[in-house]
């Protein structure tokens, strides 16, 4: 996710545990979804853009255009 999910939660001054809470999940799954580890379920991501005021785009569009080159 390049840390988009991670710099939308500093910018808007929660730590992983306090979005976890917001979404119902543990700080364990925020946690792995920044890192790109975990692939979030479509209500998850829209739960998160909720919280963090983002759009799906803004927060989870993979950037193809740079594998492409």
């Amino acid at each position: 996710m390049n840390n988009k999910v991670k710099i939308a939660r500093v910018q808007m001054d929660l730590t992983q545990q306090e979005l976890a809470e917001k979404v119902g999940v543990t700080r364990q799954t925020i946690s792995l979804i920044e890192k790109g580890k975990y692939n979030p379920s479509l209500n998850l991501c829209l739960e998160i853009c909720y919280v963090v005021n983002k759009t799906l785009d803004e927060l989870f569009w993979r950037d193809d255009e740079k594998n492409e080159r």
